[in-house]
């Protein structure tokens, strides 16, 4: 999902099959709010943001701590290789616990 690629919300949460309450109510906005956008209102960025982490990323936003990012800006800017070993290795993970 590119910078300039616009969300489609309403799609999004009818694919996940919740009313707009469950879905909106994730990323902090009000049902009111999120009926809004969904019907062309300009959404703001940040909360382009947190729908693409909450809802396609899938992404417990709730779990993240300051601490995490730190880690992860730090290896990313002073580490890479590792970042990027860390990275395979946590994907390998993921799909041997999905496929048990």
């Amino acid at each position: 999902m590119g910078a300039s690629e616009k969300i489609d919300a309403r799609a999004i949460r009818s694919r996940m099959g919740l009313n707009q309450q469950q879905f909106w109510a994730k990323l902090g906005v009000t049902q009111s709010g999120g009926s809004r956008y969904e019907s062309g209102r300009n959404m703001p960025r940040p909360v382009q943001q947190l729908l693409r982490l909450v809802h396609v990323e899938q992404i417990d936003i709730q779990k993240i701590k300051r601490e995490d990012y730190e880690v992860v800006e730090y290896l990313r800017t002073a580490k890479p290789n590792l970042l990027k070993e860390l990275k395979k290795e946590a994907k390998a993970a993921a799909k041997s616990r999905k496929a048990a």
